[in-house]
């Protein structure tokens, strides 16, 4: 079965479709990771795109039931150059096609996917479709020309509040968009978790008495979730917090920073991130189109604490007055390298350290 991706810009690449039958539009972007497709899949993060695999050949493990960082796929649709038709893993369930089929997302095997990340990297982002091959292209360009990709946090945050026990700190997960991989961070260290909407008020969080708040990774412009900014000037400096991804762009606005989408964003498994303070690098999972703007902090009592050794980027915020940090990269991973996991050990450290600040201002009252 022939299928085609259409571009904002007029460009047309065919090859054989794969997954689900149906046509669907996005945001046409690329992430450079060798393995982790599956969760690449199942990040929220990647809600409403179409997402481009730099490695030539995708799908040789299959799919399983334990890497899913979300219940439902958020992707629009997957772009590849080969797409492994037998894969051959002990976990293996199901293939890479299959799924895709039971999930109704379309895909496109067969096209020069480093000729499309090369168009990504040189004019930046472009939205596109997957469609088949009997459709008007003027139409479709003149349609994806006037789309605008809206509201991803609300399609993909929970939508009521909901417990995930534990014996230890009792943190309060604000869910942008959540990956699963973040929670089990948590759980893993026994902290008492209870997970709550994106547009979860400061009163309504405070109520809930947390030692410590996480904001979650999330889709799309951080600009569009005016409700958290607002949430989070109240929050800041009460609680101590630690952002990643999208709540780390939340977390510097709120602050008197600025965000700006990048030309094609940072996505895959491999980014080299620099901790300014030791010097030292980690390789990081990442997954972002926007980022905060480095000129931007410098009026602000935020300090840069870590920067990508590709671009420069803004990769880590500390707050200097307040209990806060943030990070833009992934220290979960899911998929990808775990070496920024003591981040969540610092996390709690940090509550800690509060909690001994404030008893000891009590005994001295």
């Amino acid at each position: 079965m022939k299928r085609q991706l259409i571009l904002e810009d007029g460009t047309v690449l065919i090859g054989k479709g794969f997954g689900g039958e149906i046509e669907k539009s996005g945001e046409v972007v690329f992430t450079t990771g060798m393995t982790g497709y599956q969760e690449t899949l199942s990040d929220p993060s990647y809600c409403g795109q179409i997402v481009t695999f730099t490695y030539p050949l995708i799908g040789n493990y299959g799919i399983n039931r334990d890497d899913f960082e979300s219940i439902h796929p958020s992707v629009n649709g997957l772009i590849v150059n080969e797409i492994c038709d037998h894969p051959s893993n002990f976990r293996n369930e199901i293939s890479l096609n299959d799924y895709l089929k039971e999930r109704n997302i379309p895909g496109l095997a067969g096209i020069d996917t480093r000729k499309l990340t090369r168009k990504i990297r040189q004019y930046g982002t472009l939205r596109g479709r997957l469609c088949n091959m009997d459709v008007d292209v003027e139409y479709i360009v003149s349609q994806l020309k006037a789309t605008v990709f809206t509201d991803h946090v609300k399609r993909v945050s929970t939508k009521d509040p909901y417990p995930s026990p534990g014996r230890g700190h009792r943190v309060v997960l604000v869910d942008f968009g959540m990956k699963h991989g973040i929670l089990r961070e948590l759980n893993k260290r026994d902290c008492d978790v209870i997970v709550v909407p994106y547009n979860t008020t400061a009163e309504e969080i405070l109520r809930l008495s947390p030692d410590g708040i996480m904001l979650s990774n999330g889709p799309g412009d951080p600009k569009d979730v005016p409700e958290a900014i607002e949430m989070l000037k109240e929050i800041i400096g009460k609680v101590p917090l630690f952002g990643i991804c999208l709540g780390h762009q939340l977390f510097a606005l709120a602050s008197g920073a600025n965000t700006s989408k990048l030309k094609f964003g940072h996505r895959g498994l491999n980014h080299p991130v620099k901790h300014l303070a030791t010097g030292k690098v980690a390789i990081t999972s990442q997954n972002h189109g926007y980022a905060v703007e480095e000129e931007s902090v410098k009026n602000t009592d935020l300090e840069i604490t870590h920067v990508a050794l590709n671009d420069g980027t803004v990769e880590g915020l500390s707050h200097k007055k307040f209990p806060a940090f943030t990070v833009q990269y992934h220290p979960e991973a899911s998929a990808g390298p775990e070496d920024a996991n003591d981040l969540f050990e610092d996390f709690l450290a940090m509550i800690e350290n509060f909690k001994k600040e404030g008893e000891e201002l009590c005994q001295n009252a």
